[in-house]
């Protein structure tokens, strides 16, 4: 192997970059959901379920389910960054899962049993915020440079 192929595997693509930084704040909201303080009414958080008055910044409903997922999102998407091609898939799948979300969120009785998550409607737009911003960055990355994709 050469300096100059080994000095180019070990560089990152901007959207490796962005796909790290998106993971990072996930795990890093996953993080602050555990947080007293952060976290509003923090004692009556539940493991999952819309009976939780815990709120994450006093706005997101929290679950420990919620924040484990978080993580969970936070993690996977560091291990996608390690292709441009992944993360791109990353960025798409993960704002198609939102957009889900979103749209689960939109129909169901927040206050049933089928609020397990558990979403509120602030979490229910930043859902559609999230879903477009990654899928609209899955997109750009993946037409703007087809040579990051093949990476």
């Amino acid at each position: 192997m050469t300096q100059t192929h080994s000095q180019s595997t070990n560089k990152r693509s901007t959207v490796q970059i962005v796909t790290m930084s998106i993971a990072l704040v996930f795990a890093v909201i996953g993080l602050l959901g555990f947080v007293p303080g952060i976290t509003t009414n923090f004692d009556t958080m539940t493991f999952a379920g819309h009976h939780s008055d815990a709120k994450l910044l006093g706005v997101f409903e929290v679950s420990i389910l919620h924040n484990l997922v978080h993580l969970l999102f936070g993690v996977v998407g560091f291990l996608m960054a390690r292709t441009a091609r992944n993360a791109v898939m990353y960025l798409i799948t993960g704002g198609a899962i939102y957009f889900v979300l979103w749209i689960y969120g939109l129909f169901i009785d927040l206050d049933s049993a089928a609020n397990f998550v558990p979403l509120n409607d602030a979490d229910n737009w930043l859902h559609l915020v999230l879903a477009i911003g990654m899928i609209g960055l899955g997109a750009y990355f993946s037409r703007s440079n087809r040579s990051v994709t093949r990476s």
